[in-house]
């Protein structure tokens, strides 16, 4: 069985360099994404086993990153690193993503044709060994992990609303001495946008 968090063969060699790191820091790597340009931009998505993370942890899995890929040197050119949140309709990149977030609705893409279409969209119904399970207009389908290509969460007012009001428990959850309103309020902003920390490029050797 495979999964999504990373793709090209470079994304992958990538992935072998930071996510030994981002783990160590307690952190799960989600999806990571080496995007051409000008200046080519790295782009990981990561976040805490529970879910979440903070826009300061972004920055210190950044700075951590930073420096084990100057050692690895992977990336020949210079690019830029970006570290963020996966976001409120976020991209579901791993197995346990499907059972996590049952109940929401999402778009999956296949890789090959499944009774002539490749693109389906409903409500996740959980997960049975390795297919994902979805309920559509027609009725519930099953998905095998391995065919699929792509996954996101769709954007809808009941995700958000049920997004924005984890966040804020979690900010304010008891025995936690720094929970206050006000930085309640800065983990619910966190959600507003995806990109959170952004490292300039490094120039070229």
């Amino acid at each position: 069985m495979t999964d999504m968090i990373a793709k090209t063969g470079m994304d992958k060699r990538i992935a072998e360099i930071v996510q030994p790191v981002i783990e160590d820091m307690g952190f799960e790597l989600v999806r990571i994404r080496l995007m051409g340009g000008q200046i080519p931009t790295l782009q990981i998505m990561a976040e805490r086993p529970e879910g979440g993370i903070e826009v300061d942890q972004c920055a210190q899995i950044s700075t951590a990153v930073s420096a084990v890929l100057d050692v690895e040197d992977p990336i020949v050119e210079a690019y830029t690193l970006e570290v963020s949140s996966p976001g409120i309709d976020r991209p579901l990149t791993r197995l346990k993503d499907f059972d996590t977030f049952e109940g929401y609705e999402a778009r999956l893409e296949t890789d090959e044709l499944i009774d002539g279409r490749k693109r389906f969209r409903g409500v996740l119904a959980g997960v049975e060994d390795d297919e994902i399970l979805v309920n559509m207009d027609e009725g519930t389908i099953g998905l095998k992990f391995d065919w699929l290509s792509d996954a996101k969460l769709i954007l809808t007012d009941e995700l958000i609303k049920e997004m924005l009001k984890g966040r804020k428990a979690a900010a304010n959850a008891p025995g936690d001495d720094t929970a206050d309103p006000d930085q309640a309020d800065a983990v619910l902003d966190e959600t507003k946008f995806d990109e959170i920390e952004t490292d300039t490029a490094r120039e070229e050797e």
